[in-house]
């Protein structure tokens, strides 16, 4: 989206908030925690607002970090004022990475549950579902996903947009020094990866319980998946 270059791009900007605000909705917070002054869901929201008076604004997020935000800004009309689409993620896939880079994260960073939550409150509040792309449809075939995404939420697609520079990412690393995005400093593009699957069967019993837990609520999301042709067939 940033390459693109017609839409101002934010980075979890709510996630921050949620993470290494004020006052840090993160469960595993302690005294000695990264805390930001001055920044909070309301400085957030004022500076998503300022920018998209200037023009069109992309900013991707994680759901448990817009409770507050929903709750407080205007519930269903403050959800109105975004053209809403989602990412998903098998959750085998998303756990075990999380706990490849946190052996100690908490239940609630996951946010599978609250995903599925605003996907129907969402499909509920606009009478039909919001586009979902599952990312292994994006990873085996990313120009025939993102041109897909692109007819759902009504924006040109852009196949030079798949190109970039590798390089630092500071935009998207405020957290964690940037851990979860080796791939993307030294990516060039999006290009098509084979599918791959996560074994549980060394995990702890705690992940392999949550995996089983919220396995129903990502299954129910991807049911209403864009429909992505195989790679190469047009």
């Amino acid at each position: 989206m940033r390459v693109r270059g017609d839409f101002n791009c934010f980075h979890e900007p709510f996630g921050e908030v949620w993470y290494q605000g004020e006052a840090p909705d993160w469960p595993r917070f302690t005294d000695d925690s990264i805390r930001t002054p001055g920044l909070t869901y309301e400085s957030v929201w004022d500076r998503l607002r300022l920018a998209a008076d200037e023009g069109p604004v992309f900013t991707k997020d994680f759901p448990h970090y817009l409770v507050y935000p929903i709750a407080n800004f205007g519930g269903d009309e403050f959800l109105r004022q975004f053209n809403h689409s989602f990412l998903i993620r098998h959750p085998a896939k998303t756990v075990m990475s999380m706990f490849k880079h946190w052996p100690d994260f908490h239940d609630a960073e996951v946010g599978l549950v609250e995903q599925r939550a605003l996907f129907d409150r969402l499909a509920e509040l606009y009478g039909s579902p919001p586009p979902v792309i599952d990312s292994d449809d994006l990873l085996a075939n990313p120009s025939g996903a993102v041109a897909a995404w692109c007819g759902a939420v009504g924006i040109p697609f852009l196949p030079e947009a798949l190109s970039w520079e590798p390089g630092a990412r500071d935009e998207v690393s405020w957290w964690d020094g940037g851990s979860f995005h080796d791939n993307l400093r030294n990516s060039d593009g999006l290009k098509a990866q084979p599918r791959t699957s996560a074994d549980l069967s060394e995990a702890p019993q705690r992940v392999q319980d949550l995996v089983a837990e919220i396995l129903p609520h990502y299954e129910h999301m991807y049911a209403s998946r864009l429909a992505v042709p195989e790679a190469g067939g047009g």
